[in-house]
């Protein structure tokens, strides 16, 4: 099928698709940019009008892109972010959203906001974060190339391998998630691998992690500051160390089994010392937290 026409179509079915439950919460929208005037206006104009809050990294763009934002929605939350890459804005973002949820997307019309109602419901029916894929049943791309699609297979295998799981899509910033479970995380990426990092590290801390087809068009203006050879090898030594990573201690109880301990009582206190005892042996049997690690495979 020809791009227009995939377009096309993949715009119908997110509009007319069955739509499940929205979070009760509310939903903040994080869009990292650069100089991305020319795209930026496109994005902001699709997102649904039920989303209560647009955050907009900007990396110090040297054109409009800031401008036209805020022509197109006045209300939108603008970070100025000085650290260079797109895991520092996108950090940036998430500590600025307010959002009890929170969709992360790029600003260059690769993907679709309509697709967000999609991604949302999943996080309605109890997961902690979805994840877009371009490789799942629904989804597609028309913007990679065979270079980067071998390397995407291959880091993909490497991770399933490792982690222990079966996803079909590793290297794509279209996401969803609760934004308390992934603060608990300390992402600290700085560039393109912030993407697997989150997934992979939510994966071995045991979060609820599912994937939703999406579709992945062409940047719409402009070229990408994607490095096939230098990225690739940031996401291979992201998904090493989150390996070798230590998953974070939960907290266990070990109960605490008392002696019984005989005091001598004068017979005029009897009562009160044995009020007192009984108050110390009810203290003595709880329960006191202990660190446990668990481990996932």
């Amino acid at each position: 099928m020809p791009v227009g026409q995939r377009l096309r179509a993949d715009e119908l079915r997110v509009r007319d698709a069955a739509r499940g439950p929205r979070p009760s919460g509310r939903v903040s929208v994080v869009i990292p940019a650069k100089n991305e005037a020319r795209n930026i206006g496109w994005v902001l104009e699709r997102i649904p009008i039920w989303v209560d809050e647009v955050v907009l990294v900007d990396g110090r763009s040297t054109d409009r892109t800031i401008e036209v934002a805020r022509a197109l929605r006045p209300d939108i939350v603008v970070v100025a972010d000085d650290e260079p890459g797109k895991g520092a804005a996108l950090r940036a973002g998430f500590a600025a959203a307010t959002g009890d949820f929170i969709v992360m997307l790029d600003a260059d019309g690769s993907m679709d906001p309509g697709e967000i109602e999609n991604f949302v419901a999943l996080l309605a029916t109890g997961h902690d974060l979805v994840k877009g894929s371009r490789f799942a049943a629904g989804g597609g791309t028309a913007d990679i190339s065979l270079l980067r699609s071998a390397g995407n297979r291959t880091l993909l295998m490497l991770a399933n391998v490792l982690f222990g799981v079966a996803h079909t899509d590793l290297c794509y910033g279209y996401a969803a998630f609760r934004r308390d479970r992934i603060l608990e995380l300390e992402l600290d990426a700085v560039g393109f691998e912030i993407e697997t990092q989150l997934f992979l590290r939510a994966t071995r801390q045991g979060l609820r992690v599912t994937e939703c087809p999406s579709f992945e068009a062409p940047r719409r203006f402009g070229v990408s500051n994607l490095n096939t050879f230098r990225d690739g090898w940031r996401v291979l030594k992201t998904l090493v160390a989150e390996r070798l990573r230590p998953t974070r201690p939960t907290l266990g109880v070990i109960p605490i089994e008392s002696e019984p301990v005989a005091i001598p009582i004068e017979p005029g206190v009897r009562q009160v010392a044995s009020m007192v005892s009984d108050h110390a042996y009810a203290l003595a049997a709880r329960t006191v937290p202990a660190s446990v690690e668990t481990l996932v495979e």
